[in-house]
């Protein structure tokens, strides 16, 4: 795939997608536990094409969704990183921190680790004012991460994902911001 930016912590690289990271994506997509909070899996080929858009995303901004492989294991462990959502609601447009790690990964503070780094370059190289970030209301544990990354919610913020209809399960969402000062 494409070369470009590179980002490192003490335990993780986030960078660019690789044509290997394809199939333990797919697994990672097609698993009902990681995509609970998700309206439904992917198959390959969704899986796939997501891929392409992480990539695309990535010519046109700069930034995007980095691969996060572990530094000691080379395990590929899922994304983390700074998204353009492609739908019209009352905070957009706006640059979002997000993330999706396969089950085995959960519980180490990858998720934490990568965002703090990702929004770190947000902030400090791509210059972005503010990132957002936002879950279905159940998702507990993607907004205990947002709440470790030192980012706010204010209840008036919450909204309905317009992608979602009505009455689906998943539609209620929460919504975190943090701005260059605020991040931890």
């Amino acid at each position: 795939m494409n070369s470009g930016p590179e980002l490192t912590t003490p335990r993780l690289l986030l960078r660019r997608w690789r044509d290997t990271d394809r199939a333990p994506f797919a697994a990672l997509n097609a698993d009902p536990q990681v995509m609970h909070h998700f309206p439904a899996t992917l198959s390959r080929a969704e899986s796939d094409a997501l891929i392409d858009r992480i990539e695309a995303h990535f010519d046109r901004h700069g930034f995007g969704l980095w691969a996060v492989q572990h530094t000691g294991t080379g395990a590929f462990l899922g994304f983390t990183g700074l998204w353009t959502p492609a739908f019209d609601a009352h905070f957009t447009p706006t640059v979002e921190i997000a993330w999706r790690l396969a089950h085995h990964a959960w519980g180490h503070g990858y998720a934490t680790e990568a965002a703090r780094r990702a929004l770190e370059y947000g902030f400090t190289t791509a210059g972005l004012p503010e990132i957002v970030s936002f879950t279905a209301v159940p998702n507990d544990r993607s907004q205990a991460v947002m709440r470790r990354l030192g980012m706010t919610r204010d209840p008036r913020d919450d909204f309905d994902h317009p992608v979602l209809p009505a009455g689906h399960p998943l539609r209620r969402h929460v919504l975190y911001r943090t701005t260059p000062g605020q991040a931890a």
